[in-house]
């Protein structure tokens, strides 16, 4: 069995990880623990920033980290501060570095400002770790994350789309998209 988190599935997997504290103490509560514990060492990184993205799977105590960074440091730090976790018996680093181009800066930067200087999205650029993550590779934009609503999603690809980019992908996810996969997941896990 393994477990598939991206950076902002943080709360649910915390209230699943608290409900079932005799759980922990199985393999499968073992690689929750280790998945939460993942996820707030990536959040907790100084230089993670809306920028990059990183998501994480457990299997047995293996933590295999995917997703893209803008620098090269920090696909190796994220790497060095998820190894030295407790129970972690492996690390298995598939992140990828963004290529450099003063073009794909550039529209992070308008894309960043024109999502989170809405007042639809204040809110969220207020937040410590702000959810939605915009990846940018050779004029591709991916946008990423977790928002309140449909209309959020839809607002978020429309401003994305205004700066000249060659494809905008939705990856965004609502709030109730991400507790309905937990809840599969957690019924899935029973029937096993």
């Amino acid at each position: 069995m393994h477990r598939t988190f991206d950076r902002l599935t943080t709360a649910v997997a915390l209230v699943l990880l608290v409900a079932s504290a005799a759980v922990a103490q199985t393999p499968a509560g073992q690689d929750m623990r280790i998945a939460y514990e993942t996820v707030s060492a990536v959040n907790g990184y100084s230089y993670f920033t809306v920028f990059d993205d990183v998501s994480v799977e457990v299997d047995e105590g293996v933590v295999t980290l995917t997703g893209k960074v803008t620098m090269p440091h920090k696909r190796d730090d994220i790497a060095k501060r998820v190894a030295r976790l407790d129970g972690v018996s492996q690390v298995v680093n598939k992140i990828t570095v963004l290529p450099l181009s003063r073009f794909d800066d550039d529209l992070r930067q308008q894309i960043a400002r024109s999502i989170y200087g809405h007042s639809n999205f204040w809110n969220y650029a207020a937040m410590a770790n702000p959810p939605i993550h915009i990846i940018v590779e050779r004029g591709f934009v991916t946008l990423t994350g977790v928002v309140s609503s449909e209309v959020d999603k839809a607002l978020a690809r429309v401003l994305a789309h205004q700066f000249g980019a060659r494809s905008v992908t939705m990856q965004l996810k609502t709030d109730a998209e991400v507790r309905a996969a937990e809840l599969g997941d957690a019924r899935h896990d029973d029937t096993d």
